[in-house]
């Protein structure tokens, strides 16, 4: 690739394991940043052995750490602080998801970083963020989730609360801790400003995603319950089950899309109804309509109802499974799956990197790298020799 890359640069420093740090600067290493991360020597990231494994690592490890340099450093010990000291003169950007409380006690804090390179930012990434009663609880992506409100919402009403199949609060998280390291930067380039650290609490990343809950119950004292399916207020939204036991999500709850799917699945009358021109009319009527859908989608193969929706300009979908992603015609010519090769000759197929910029796209120069596979190349430019890094290695430091 022969473009400039939009953080071309920028230095990273990774000081996090699992999910929410490492996922923030792999957005940042995607698209041009020098991302360094810094793992424990003896196995480094956890991440590393989760999920999946192929020869004894994690296929996500693969995605995760792409484009990142590891380094390895036992932060307890001295010499290895120092040596994150070195590094952060030089930095743009610190990545840390530890405890609150952890990166002070090694010498790592903010006011220490911060006095050392005053335009560092900082993003810190915890479970309830740097201050608060709660600030010193483990805090993972579950519990945020949970505290945010979505777990609540998320399920059936008569059922108890469920989680999306994936870690979508860490997700969140990071990319909050993203567009906060940006803002952060543009600031301090374009306007003269120091830099700053980015407190992002798990809950909080979450609970920013949760729409009107809270001015619907502080105006009515409105709960918002779970609603399966469907949306929650916006009918009709839902997923119904169609004749060859497949499932079809369908939301026509625009009012001009919606007369279009009566009209095409013969339901004219309804399509005509003034009370049901506007979503709060459909909404005192939910139940009907829904058992019209059903009854309609349930008659006919999954193929049948697609071709008809389409026709109408209904917008729906089979709901895929990773099998149909990648199937997919429209995920080919989009490109959004790459074939990489691991160092063995293995093809492995990756997620491209999203967003999609014109002129400056992100890349994957190299997947998760091997632990400590960068360590000689970064102490080396620090100035470190060879004898030194070894008697660094023999004490455990590095």
């Amino acid at each position: 690739m022969t473009q400039s890359q939009p953080l071309q640069g920028i230095r990273v420093i990774e000081l996090g394991t699992l999910i929410a740090g490492p996922f923030c600067a792999r957005l940042l290493a995607e698209f041009g940043a020098e991302v360094i991360k810094i793992e424990a020597p003896d196995d480094g990231d956890p991440l590393r052995k989760w999920r999946k494994l192929y020869q004894g690592t994690s296929l996500w490890w693969y995605i995760q750490a792409r484009n990142k340099k590891s380094l390895t450093l036992n932060l307890r010990m001295p010499e290895a602080q120092e040596i994150v000291r070195q590094l952060v003169k030089d930095a743009d950007i610190v990545v840390e998801n530890f405890r609150p409380g952890a990166m002070e006690k090694w010498g790592l804090g903010w006011e220490a970083l911060s006095a050392i390179n005053p335009g560092l930012v900082m993003v810190r990434l915890s479970g309830f963020g740097q201050t608060g009663p709660y600030r010193d609880r483990p805090g993972f992506g579950a519990i945020g989730e949970s505290m945010g409100g979505l777990r609540y919402v998320t399920g059936y009403p008569d059922r108890p609360p469920v989680r999306v199949g994936v870690s979508i609060g860490d997700s969140i998280a990071a990319l909050h801790g993203v567009i906060g390291a940006l803002m952060a930067l543009h600031h301090r380039n374009m306007n003269g400003g120091r830099g700053q650290y980015i407190d992002v609490a798990l809950y909080e990343a979450v609970f920013n995603m949760m729409e009107s809950v809270l001015p619907e119950y502080d105006m009515y004292g409105f709960i918002r319950e779970r609603s399966g399916a469907s949306l929650p207020g916006i009918v009709p939204s839902n997923t119904y089950i169609t004749r060859d036991h497949k499932y079809v999500v369908i939301g026509a709850n625009a009012d001009s899309i919606f007369k279009r799917m009566m009209r095409a699945i013969g339901r004219a009358d309804l399509a005509e109804d003034p009370a049901l021109a506007h979503n709060d009319g459909r909404v005192a009527r939910t139940g009907e309509i829904e058992q019209v859908i059903s009854d309609w989608v349930g008659g006919h193969d999954l193929e049948h109802v697609l071709d008809v929706l389409d026709k109408a300009e209904v917008p729906s979908g089979k709901i895929y499974d990773v099998a149909d992603i990648a199937a997919d015609a429209h995920y080919r010519a989009r490109e959004m799956i790459r074939e990489f090769r691991l160092k063995d000759g293995t093809p492995l197929k990756l997620p491209a990197i999203v967003p999609r910029l014109s002129e400056t796209p992100g890349e994957t120069k190299w997947l998760g790298p091997e632990l400590g596979e960068h360590t000689a190349e970064i102490l080396g430019a620090l100035g470190y020799s060879a004898e030194q890094q070894e008697e660094l290695r023999s004490r455990g430091v590095i």
